[in-house]
């Protein structure tokens, strides 16, 4: 599969596509992605996949014991909404 459409890769859309999909539990969308022998995202399809939660107010995502492996600004979904205009 070419590493441009399989959702496993990691990639920002493939997160956001993923995201959109994933069922929300406890404010966090469950996802799964290639990781390589470090346990780290992986941009290649490899022999192993991990679990990980994205939180849509904060624009974290999280390994399976809640460290967070990445943020940004541009995946939190709420950014602003607080805001006094």
């Amino acid at each position: 599969m070419d590493a441009s459409t399989d959702l496993y890769v990691y990639s920002p859309e493939h997160l956001l596509e993923q995201a959109a999909q994933a069922d929300e539990i406890l404010g966090y969308r469950r996802l799964s992605f290639y990781v390589d022998d470090h346990g780290q995202l992986a941009k290649e399809a490899t022999s192993r996949r991990a679990e990980f939660f994205y939180s849509p107010s904060g624009g974290t995502l999280r390994d399976a014991d809640l460290n967070i492996v990445l943020y940004s600004a541009k995946f939190d979904l709420y950014k602003g909404l607080g805001r006094a205009t």
